[in-house]
């Protein structure tokens, strides 16, 4: 079926026959692989398990050297660094903000990724929340005006390259991965001794 509506799609567009089928790959390892951010942060108290929290992890601290290497190329050779548009300022907001998306995404049972993975796989609650988080990203985006100019906009952009050099920054970040890495390890550890 899948390689049938690609020939299908193809027929019209090669962009779109790609989008097909990278996404239903992307959708088969995220189905295969239970790999969910709110699991990370929800298994090891659910069920002591940190196997997926130390697999973010770990996929943060490749993508911190892959990003920092792009970033840090077009810096020295005095181009506009890629992805400077996403150093917002931090403030009172991000934290309420970030609180209200960490509920949300417990009751609903998953981040978005998760969510559209459940919903492919015919979880109808999944459904709902869909439906919902569509909503709430489209009513986000009509008021984000209002809110990033009397709310986010009084915080201040912090660059960790600008506050402890490339190197600094990278190991920084690097140094606290690891900590949590070995925090959530242990967790789990001691987790499995106890039962």
């Amino acid at each position: 079926f899948i390689v049938v509506v690609a020939i299908l799609l193809n027929m019209n567009s090669t962009n779109v026959a790609f989008f097909w089928i990278t996404g239903t790959a992307f959708g088969f390892i995220l189905q295969k692989g239970r790999f969910c951010f709110t699991a990370s942060m929800r298994d090891p108290y659910l069920t002591g398990s940190t196997s997926i929290t130390r697999a973010v992890i770990i996929a943060f601290a490749l993508t911190t050297i892959g990003f920092t290497a792009i970033k840090y190329g077009y810096a020295s050779a005095g181009l506009p660094i890629p992805g400077m548009s996403y150093v917002v300022p931090i403030s009172l907001a991000t934290l309420i903000g970030a609180f209200m998306f960490g509920i949300g995404m417990v009751i609903a049972g998953g981040c978005a990724s998760g969510t559209l993975m459940r919903v492919g796989e015919g979880f109808f609650m999944n459904l709902i929340a869909l439906v919902f988080f569509i909503i709430g990203s489209l009513w986000g985006a009509h008021d984000f005006g209002w809110w990033k100019e009397y709310f986010i906009s009084k915080g201040q952009s912090i660059f960790l390259p600008d506050v402890f050099g490339w190197m600094g920054a990278v190991l920084l970040q690097l140094f606290v991965l690891l900590v949590l890495y070995v925090i959530a390890e242990q967790y789990e550890k001691r987790r499995s001794a106890s039962h």
